[in-house]
């Protein structure tokens, strides 16, 4: 791979490690390589198993619509509360991969797993479920 590139996986997984994400592993059944991906912002995400799935928002409408009486709109950000959900011990080794300066796996659910997003929306309802459509 390109020095550059490496630099940014490197920069990517150290990320991930200082937040918690990730630990080393010594032993593994499972290990998938690093396949580099260029997004438009010029960020490079290091790992990617299977082609992610676009998120739908249901309801957009419905959200829009109430939020016209408010003059103040607040954003959470994913990242932090996307990587909260801890992975079942079991199948931690299943997120295992490889760089040049180690072998990791996820402690947390990452984005590229196929179910991921639908069991983030899920535990998102089961915490919020008291607070849907009165405040957004």
């Amino acid at each position: 791979m390109r020095p550059d590139v490496l630099l940014k996986i490197k920069e990517e997984v150290n990320k991930q490690f200082n937040v918690g994400s990730l630990k080393v592993v010594k032993y593994s059944e499972w290990v998938a390589n690093i396949v580099p991906i260029s997004k438009k912002d010029g960020k490079t995400i290091g790992i990617e198993t299977k082609p992610t799935r676009r998120t739908i928002f249901r309801h957009i409408d419905t959200l829009v619509d109430n939020t016209v009486c408010y003059s103040l709109f607040s954003f959470m950000d994913g990242f932090s509360g996307y990587n909260q959900i801890k992975m079942h011990t079991k199948d931690m080794g299943k997120t295992t991969f490889v760089t040049m300066w180690r072998i990791s796996c996820y402690e947390v659910m990452p984005f590229g797993l196929k179910n991921a997003g639908a069991m983030y929306q899920r535990a998102m309802v089961t915490l919020f479920h008291d607070m849907m459509h009165k405040e957004i």
